[in-house]
């Protein structure tokens, strides 16, 4: 029995007992006087976590276990004597096997995998049968054990609430964890990067050309702050300066002055832009901003230098991009503010755009940084956009017209083909990752420090 259908099977038997158990507490009776202490669906919920979690952790232990089991019992059969003793060919010839015993593959290359073939299925059928009974056992023994105890004073209400904190617990621990993990990664590759480069070069330095230590015995030049003002410059300047105005005034326009039809068209139009994908945009920003900006750069500003990729391309769709995440929480926020302060506001005979400025704005100030914040870590963590329209040259300059790249098209390019993961080159991208972290998280701290200095709390 596959470990899908094993899967299935013990899903139908939870939901049976689930149904069971409810009926089941649904009839009984107050004794002594006293009512039932939970609901009859706790009581289900009671007996299905009994039966199903035990079985499904088995089944889950046992789907990791079981094939080492039957390549050990494959190995100890007579037809395994004359496998090669090197390691990858003899893991060639099992995985063969294994494939033709499953039906996955129709022909073998090494003739020793079809003689392994009835050694699998004999091996893969017994354990296939050990893996359903035990499996099939421990639900219906966890499963009895719990539907006996379905009694009205039982207090299922509150052993399956415990069982519900426990998961959100374990749920909150794997997001911290795997925090903790990622920053354990950049950390100790970082460490190993800043062994060969001196992170003063690192940090300070104006020259960005990694090269291959496999031909060259020359490690190339790291100096990041061309990457990092690249990034600067398309995502937080340029895309922020388009994004933050269009955003906002679409949230007060839709809020305070659209018509109640207009809004609910504008503004899942609006969202529509956060789902575009951004390949789309990239497309978008090489064949029709890109050469835009460039013949409004040499033809009206006389920008001779002006290139087909351009920090102006990237950073003004970015911006495009990002719009909808500027404006649903500046709308949400705006949204929120208490009617009352509103209409006070126009009460004591303030107009309605100095309500806006004087009131609303600065009430919604939280959320409003909020949303533009997330909109900067949208664009700074952007790579296809600036791949397609600002081009890959690590450029320092103030020129918005001239080609740049950022930190993370930097990373995803070193990280790219067949590079030799002990190199230089390729332990620079776990060094730009870990800058890239910090950065962020300072953008967070500079936010959470914004939204409490202006933060006003409502009754």
């Amino acid at each position: 029995m596959s470990l899908f259908f094993l899967f299935a099977l013990v899903i139908g038997l939870t939901a049976i007992g689930w149904f069971t158990a409810r009926m089941r507490a649904a009839q009984l009776r107050p004794t002594d006087g006293f009512r039932a202490h939970s609901l009859p669906s706790y009581h289900g919920w009671y007996v299905a976590l009994w039966l199903g979690l035990p079985a499904l952790i088995f089944l889950a232990i046992w789907a990791i276990f079981s094939p080492g089991l039957i390549e050990q019992s494959v190995l100890a059969d007579p037809a395994a004597q004359v496998l090669p003793d090197s390691e990858i060919e003899r893991a060639a010839i099992l995985g063969e096997a294994r494939a033709l015993a499953d039906g996955s593959l129709g022909a073998a290359f090494n003739p020793e995998a079809e003689e392994l073939v009835p050694a699998y299925q004999q091996a893969s059928g017994f354990y296939g049968i050990i893996g359903t009974i035990a499996t099939l056992l421990l639900a219906f023994a966890c499963g009895a054990f719990a539907f006996l105890r379905v009694r009205p004073d039982f207090r299922a209400r509150n052993r399956v609430e415990r069982v519900v904190m426990w998961v959100l617990l374990i749920a909150s621990l794997i997001a911290i964890l795997t925090t903790v993990g990622i920053v354990a990664s950049l950390l100790f590759e970082t460490i190993r990067f800043f062994d060969r480069i001196s992170p003063i070069e690192f940090i300070f330095g104006t020259q960005w050309s990694p090269t291959s230590t496999t031909f060259s015995d020359d490690p190339g030049s790291f100096g990041a702050i061309p990457l990092f003002w690249g990034t600067i410059l398309i995502g937080a300047i340029i895309a922020m300066i388009v994004a933050i105005p269009l955003g906002l005034m679409s949230a007060v326009y839709l809020t305070q002055y659209a018509p109640a039809r207009v809004r609910s068209v504008m503004k899942p139009v609006l969202e529509i832009l956060a789902g575009v994908p951004t390949v789309v945009y990239g497309y978008f920003a090489a064949l029709t901003v890109a050469p835009a900006v460039r013949d409004f750069a040499v033809n009206v500003l006389g920008v001779s230098s002006a290139s087909s990729e351009s920090a102006m391309a990237a950073g003004v769709v970015m911006g495009v991009m990002i719009i909808p995440f500027v404006s649903s929480m500046a709308d949400d926020s705006l949204a929120a503010v208490p009617s009352a302060m509103r209409d006070g506001s126009l009460a004591m005979g303030a107009t309605n755009s100095e309500t806006i400025k004087k009131v609303l704005i600065p009430a919604a100030l939280p959320g409003i940084v909020g949303g533009v914040l997330l909109a900067v870590s949208r664009a700074i963590g952007e790579t296809m956009i600036v791949v397609m329209a600002a081009g890959l040259a690590a450029n320092l300059t103030a020129n918005p017209f001239e080609s740049v790249t950022t930190v993370t098209v930097q990373i995803v390019q070193l990280l790219t083909g067949d590079q030799e993961f002990d190199s230089s080159k390729t332990l620079a991208a776990f060094a730009l990752g870990l800058v890239l972290f910090i950065v962020t998280l300072l953008l967070n701290i500079i936010a959470l420090g914004v939204v409490k200095r202006f933060r006003e709390a409502y009754e």
